[in-house]
């Protein structure tokens, strides 16, 4: 393929060089800020030969290369006249930081930063309570017997102390103490409060009244305190001699939140939380099929802007409150619909390129990961997408006809969250799931869409990383070559001491949904990277943290040290390899300060993960909670 034509292409169908404000690179993509993304021409450009597909996020416009896109992204630059006048970046920090977020969007990242780690513990005991749930209806189990009682409490725990858990990952996000956050949550679910405030006596503070309110398993009270509470910390923080710091900053956050948080701020919390819960409980009780069709048909839409993040703390405020929650079911059968168009195309595409391909992504869609068949296949041919949201409306308003409810939360959005609807409504659940999927695949078959011939199909976009990459274009096709062999099983060594997470734990959904590809995360006790393998560093990014390479035996990998931590623009990050190093297990490739980083406000978690994991049938995980450099970390299956 030749780059520089292949550059020129592009160049031409984004619309020129006037119509490009910005343009960066990540390990697999072009990202473009156009000025009119209506200027370029998105379905010429998924037929170029090079391009594997094209797809616009945040209203960035990017082209998806491949493992090539740095030897593009230089031809691209030496084609545009204006790179010296700014137009090329060599940040995408500097791409995000010219557009400041506006409030809505702060707030919903402030939402999805401080729910997504949580997930697993709430899913953990969703998944007990939905299990619990089947053995009782089937009789398996009795609900007097003390195994019930414990099994009860290990599901009950993580929804009663809600407010601690959620106050923890709301602190880390906002970048204030977690564990005067925990102290927080705990104060106001102290026995001694829930007893005086279920009383029924009237409870005063300083001669204030306090208002009586329960806090057990609610979210908006707590977020409210602990997001004032980062304000009272920083701000008693910098006026305090650093030889203070220790005993007046949570002395004196502490006795300003907790009264505030019991005296006002829970109680407006309540009141919202049970607004919320109230006014979609009214929706879905009086307007019929209306609702469902409604949030059914839009529920995809929301995931792409993101804002179904806002919904979370209403999902748990709902089943906290009632004992069970409507929109769950919706957001199930909204990907449902997903995995049904995907099939649509299977069914209906003559490119054998295509048919496997959405073939794989309706069942992953089905399995609750919706990402690869919605933007991999329904969004690029845009009329599946069509079908996928009518199917979605379908199925919706036949759950909201029937009321169907979910009784817990535990598991993804799809076959693996079935057990969250076991219950009375449990039948009307499985057939307006299933409407929503034959719905989905026949409305996209009869739409059509236009075909692909067989040289233009492209595969799921690869992943990606929020990376400037470096590379040496003459060493990526030689360690690209082990690629074309048949892979081999490999074992990957721990590149980093510290304490072994499941990606699940990430506060990143391209890793904690394994988009950009599976493995496991670390969360360092040291700032050393060493080798997991013996090959090549394919790419390392210019801010530092992040470090692609190809072992000897075509093993892509992708180590990735912290979250957003690409904001720091290589402060902090020591490399100690180039693009194009050969490596060997143990050889050190990156220095970092771990404790700075984390002073800054950022996460050091560290994603490794195989990236071409289409190419292995599994992981093994070697089985360790804490790991040292150089031992085994987990296998990839051939």
């Amino acid at each position: 393929m030749d780059k520089t034509a292949l550059s020129k292409d592009i160049l031409k169908l984004v619309g020129g060089e006037e119509n490009i404000e910005q343009v960066t690179h990540c390990m697999t993509r072009l990202r473009f800020n156009l000025n009119d993304n209506n200027k370029a021409d998105k379905a010429a450009l998924q037929k170029t030969d090079g391009v594997m597909g094209v797809m616009i996020n945040g209203g960035q416009f990017q082209v998806i290369i491949g493992n090539d896109v740095p030897v593009v992204y230089n031809e691209l630059v030496k084609n545009m006249k204006g790179a010296p006048e700014g137009k090329v970046s060599s940040s995408s920090a500097d791409a995000g930081a010219k557009k400041k977020k506006n409030a809505f969007s702060s707030i919903l990242d402030f939402i999805s930063g401080s729910f997504t780690p949580i997930l697993p513990a709430i899913t953990g005991a969703g998944m007990i309570k939905g299990i619990i749930a089947l053995l009782v209806a089937a009789g398996w189990m009795g609900t007097t017997s003390s195994t019930y009682t414990i099994l009860s409490a290990i599901g009950d725990g993580a929804f009663y102390f809600l407010p601690i858990i959620l106050a923890v990952s709301a602190a880390r996000k906002l970048g204030s103490n977690m564990y005067i956050g925990a102290a927080i949550g705990a104060a106001i679910l102290h026995p001694t409060v829930t007893t005086l405030l279920g009383s029924g006596e009237p409870v005063t503070f300083a001669s204030l009244p306090v208002v009586a309110a329960t806090y057990s398993s609610s979210v908006i009270p707590i977020i409210i305190a602990v997001w004032l509470a980062s304000y009272v910390e920083k701000a008693v923080d910098k006026i305090t001699h650093a030889s203070l710091k220790l005993i007046i900053v949570p002395t004196v956050t502490l006795l300003v939140i907790v009264p505030l948080t019991l005296i006002a701020v829970g109680p407006l919390g309540v009141i919202i939380g049970n607004g919320l819960t109230d006014g979609i409980s009214w929706l879905f009780n009086n307007t019929g099929l209306f609702a469902g069709l409604l949030l059914g048909g839009t529920m995809s839409l929301l995931i792409i802007t993101g804002m179904h993040y806002a919904l979370i703390p209403i999902m748990i405020a709902s089943i906290a409150s009632l004992g069970y929650d409507y929109i769950i079911p919706i957001m199930m059968v909204a990907n449902f619909a997903q995995a049904g168009a995907t099939f649509g195309v299977f069914l209906k595409t003559k490119n054998s390129k295509l048919k496997p391909l959405a073939l794989s992504t309706s069942v992953t869609a089905l399995m609750g990961i919706t990402e690869p068949a919605m933007y991999g296949v329904n969004m690029r041919f845009k009329k599946p997408f069509i079908g996928a949201l009518i199917g979605g409306a379908a199925g919706g308003a036949f759950l909201s006809l029937f009321k169907v409810k979910a009784y817990v939360i535990g598991g993804l959005a799809g076959l693996s969250g079935i057990p969250m609807v076991i219950g009375e409504t449990f039948v009307y659940s499985v057939i307006g799931f299933a409407i929503g999927i034959v719905v989905a695949a026949i409305v996209t078959y009869i739409l059509g869409f236009e075909d692909e011939p067989e040289a233009a199909a492209a595969a799921v976009p690869a992943a990606t990383a929020d990376a400037n990459v470096s590379s040496n274009s003459a060493v990526i096709a030689d360690a690209l070559e082990a690629e074309a062999a048949p892979k081999v099983t490999e074992e990957i060594y721990s590149p980093i001491t510290g304490e072994v997470k499941p990606l699940s734990e990430v506060n990143d959904p391209a890793f904690s949904e394994e988009i950009m590809g599976k493995g496991f995360a670390i969360q360092p006790s040291e700032g050393r990277v060493v080798s997991p393998v013996n090959g090549t560093v394919f790419s390392l990014s210019k801010s530092g943290h992040a470090i692609g390479l190809v072992s000897d035996n075509g093993a892509e990998m992708l180590i990735h040290i912290g979250i957003d931590t690409v904001k720091l623009k290589g402060l902090h990050f020591s490399p100690k390899v180039t693009a194009g190093t050969k490596v060997s297990v143990g050889d050190l490739l990156m220095e970092f300060d771990r404790a700075e980083i984390e002073k800054a406000g950022y996460s050091t978690i560290t994603p490794v993960i195989i990236t071409n994991i289409a190419e292995y049938s599994s992981i093994k995980p070697a089985g360790r909670s804490t790991v040292k450099e150089q031992e085994l970390l987990y296998t990839v299956q051939a």
